[in-house]
This record gives C-alpha cells, structure tokens and sequence, in this order.
C-alpha cells in the first residue's frame, strides 16, 4: 500500500513542510512576463514541486481535503493540473484505504483544443454521470483564464462546478471574476504568504 501523506503528521505540518518547498523550488523574484502578458517581481512555477515525489503527495493530501463536499472527480486544464489531478485521485484511493469507497475520487484532464481525431474530445478520462459535482484543480492562478476554460468545458459536458482548488492565489485576478462565474476559490497559499516568507 502506498503511504498515507497524513500518516505521521498534521495538515498543519505538511502545509509549512509544501510552503518550505515552494519558496525554495519554485519562487523567484526579479522582474518577469507571466503568461497573461503582464510583468510581475514575483515568479511562482511549481511544477519542480509537483513533479517530485514528496511535493506531489503534500500537495494531494491537501488539496483533498479541500475539494467540494459531493465531489466524486478532480478535473483541470492541462499540463498544469495534469500531475495534481492524478496525485489527488491515487492519494484519495490511498488514504480512504477502499473502505470509504464513496470518497474516492476520479480524475479527468481537459484538453486546451480538441482531439484532433477520434471523437474529437475536449476531455479525458473516466467521464462520470451528467450532473456529477466535479472540483477543479490548478497550480497557480493568475488572472483565472485556464481556471474559467476549465470549467466552461466541463459545464458544457453536463457536470456542475463550484468551487476551484489551487496551490497559489497569486491575488491578480478581478475582484468579481470567479464570483461572477459561480465560483469560489481555495488556494493552499497566497503569493503574499509565499513571498513574505521567502524574505526571512
């Protein structure tokens, strides 16, 4: 059986442990152009987090705890959410052990364009009934666009949305923005935490 992220320690505990490895990995300041083409002092890539061992099961322990009650499936834009939706759905199967078979949850990636063949799919992976409740997953948000892309997908193919979970706010996104599209955002961290801590 593969280990339990919450085994040995508090959620508290994994959270400074993941907050340790982000300002070390995956921060960086200087001056840089985000993928939304604004300029920031602030640049956040967690995928050297994501895509280690230790930072992917901190981070699917936590995030699994913060999905919306009823949710029987994580689901995000690809690439970054690919390695979050697959840690969260095997971490979830780990920690229930199949004896709370109701928690476990599936994951589904949603492509940026469709299948160019085939059935010309715009998502992948274990498609659950109509109507299920489906959390989204997303490594930084920024301005919400890949977030927003993400469940407008998903809601076309019939699943409601409520609530999407990140690793980091950077806190750049419109006041109204998820608020005007129904949603409501978890992150793990701010980027004000993250870059406050970073200067100690």
């Amino acid at each position: 059986m593969l280990r339990n992220c919450f085994d040995e320690k508090t959620k508290e505990g994994q959270r400074l442990e993941l907050l340790e490895m982000l300002k070390k990995d995956a921060y960086r300041k200087g001056e840089f152009k985000l993928s939304s083409g604004e300029t920031s002092e602030h640049y956040i890539n967690c995928k050297p987090v994501i895509l280690s061992a230790k930072g992917l099961c901190l981070v699917s322990g936590l995030m699994m705890h913060m999905l919306d009650y009823g949710s029987k499936t994580v689901a995000g834009l690809t690439l970054g959410a690919d390695p979050l939706v697959s840690g969260v759905a095997m971490h979830s199967y780990n920690f229930w052990n199949n004896n709370y078979s109701e928690y476990i949850v599936n994951a589904l990636i949603v492509r940026k364009e469709p299948k160019g063949h085939g059935t010309s799919a715009w998502i992948e992976g274990p498609m659950p009934p109509e109507g299920s409740k489906v959390t989204v997953l997303e490594d930084v948000v920024t301005t919400g666009g890949s977030s927003l892309k993400a469940v407008e997908k998903l809601r076309q193919a019939g699943y409601e949305v409520e609530r999407i979970v990140s690793i980091v706010d950077r806190q750049e996104h419109k006041p109204f923005t998820f608020f005007d599209a129904q949603l409501e955002l978890k992150s793990i961290f701010t980027l004000e935490e993250i870059a406050f801590h970073n200067e100690k």
